[in-house]
C-alpha cells in the first residue's frame, strides 16, 4: 500500500504528464474537424478548457512536491513547448493556455513532504481526473464508431484516434489505481506499460511518415524504419517471459527509444524553423517528444528494479 506521500508524489507526477496530454488530443481533435461537424468542435474544446483547468490545479499542488527526475526528464514540457504552442495558435487560430507552460517552467523538484491536507486535495483532483477522463473515453470511443463507419469524416487517422483512446484508458486506470493507494510501478505493470509505449513509438513513426510531404524521402525512410523497429520491440516485451528476457528486452527498448527521441527531437526543431515540409501540425511534433522522454523516463527506471 503506498504512503500518503508517495501517493501525492505519483499522482502529481500523472497529472502534469498526462494531464497535457489529454488537453492536447482533445486539440488535436478539435482541429481535425471540418466546419460540418461544429458541435463535435465544441465538444472537443469544451475537454481541452476542461482538462487545461485540471492541470492549472496539478500545478499549482505540485511545486516543491513532485520528483525532481519527473521535472527534468522533458516529460512535462521541453524547452520547444511553448513555441510549438504559440506556432500552433498563429496557424489554427484556436487559444492555447500556454500560461501552463509558463507556470511548469518555473516548478521546483521534490524538497517537501505531504500533508493530510494535501493528500485531501490530491485524492480530490485524482476524482475529478477520473470522470473527465472517462467521458473523454466516451468521446473518443463515439468518434472512432462514426468514423470506421463513414458517418464522419475527420483529418485524423482512425488509427490515430484509436491510439489517443488507448492513451486515455491507460491515464484513467493508473489513477484509479492510485486512489486506491495501489502501486503502480510493480513488475506487472513494467511489463505491460513497456509493451503499450513500445506499440504508441510504432505508430509515432507510423504517423509522422504519413504526414511527411512526399518529397521528404531521407525522412519517410527514417520514420518507417522506425515504425518496423518498435514493432518488433514491442513482440520482444511482450513474450518476454522471464526477469533476465525482460531486461534484455528493456535494454533494446531504451536504446531504439533513445534513438526515435533524437530523431523526434530534430523533427521539431525542423518544424519550428519552417526546414521540414510536411502538415505535421508544430504541438504535434512537441507532444511525441514528451511521450518518448516519459517512456526514456519509465525504461530507466525498470531497468533498475
Amino acid at each position: 500500500m503506498l504512503s500518503g506521500n508517495e501517493f501525492v508524489k505519483q499522482s502529481l507526477a500523472l497529472h502534469l504528464f498526462y494531464g497535457r496530454i489529454m488537453k492536447e488530443h482533445s486539440f488535436f481533435l478539435e482541429a481535425g474537424f471540418t466546419a460540418k461537424d461544429y458541435i463535435l468542435i465544441n465538444q472537443a474544446d469544451y475537454f481541452r478548457k476542461s482538462f487545461d483547468a485540471l492541470l492549472a490545479d496539478a500545478i499549482a499542488l505540485s511545486n516543491g512536491v513532485v520528483a525532481n527526475d519527473v521535472l527534468q526528464s522533458g516529460e512535462v514540457i521541453t524547452p520547444y513547448t511553448l513555441k510549438a504552442e504559440t506556432m500552433t495558435i498563429e496557424l489554427t487560430g484556436v487559444s492555447l493556455a500556454t500560461d501552463l507552460t509558463q507556470k511548469e517552467s518555473t516548478l521546483a523538484g521534490d524538497g517537501m513532504s505531504a500533508n493530510p491536507a494535501l493528500e485531501q486535495q490530491v485524492t480530490y483532483l485524482n476524482n475529478k481526473v477520473i470522470t473527465l477522463t472517462n467521458a473523454l473515453i466516451q468521446f473518443k470511443t463515439s468518434l472512432l464508431t462514426s468514423v470506421l463507419s463513414c458517418r464522419l469524416y475527420t483529418t485524423n487517422y482512425p488509427l490515430l484516434i484509436d491510439h489517443i483512446l488507448r492513451e486515455a484508458k491507460l491515464y484513467s486506470s493508473l489513477v484509479q489505481k492510485l486512489q486506491s493507494r495501489e502501486e503502480i510501478h510493480t513488475e506487472k505493470d513494467a511489463y505491460e506499460q513497456e509493451v503499450f509505449w513500445n506499440r504508441i513509438m510504432a505508430e509515432h513513426a507510423k504517423f509522422i511518415r504519413g504526414l511527411l510531404d512526399p518529397q521528404e524521402t531521407d525522412l519517410f525512410s527514417k520514420a518507417n524504419g522506425f515504425g518496423i523497429e518498435f514493432d518488433q520491440l514491442t513482440n520482444q516485451a511482450r513474450m518476454a517471459m522471464d526477469k533476465a528476457s525482460f531486461k534484455k528486452a528493456t535494454s533494446d527498448s531504451i536504446a531504439a527509444t533513445m534513438q526515435i527521441r533524437d530523431f523526434k527531437l530534430a523533427g521539431t526543431r525542423g518544424l519550428l524553423d519552417c526546414k521540414i515540409k510536411s502538415i505535421i501540425i508544430p504541438l504535434l511534433s512537441d507532444h511525441v517528444l514528451r511521450e518518448a522522454n516519459h517512456f526514456l523516463r519509465l525504461l530507466k527506471k525498470f531497468q533498475k528494479e
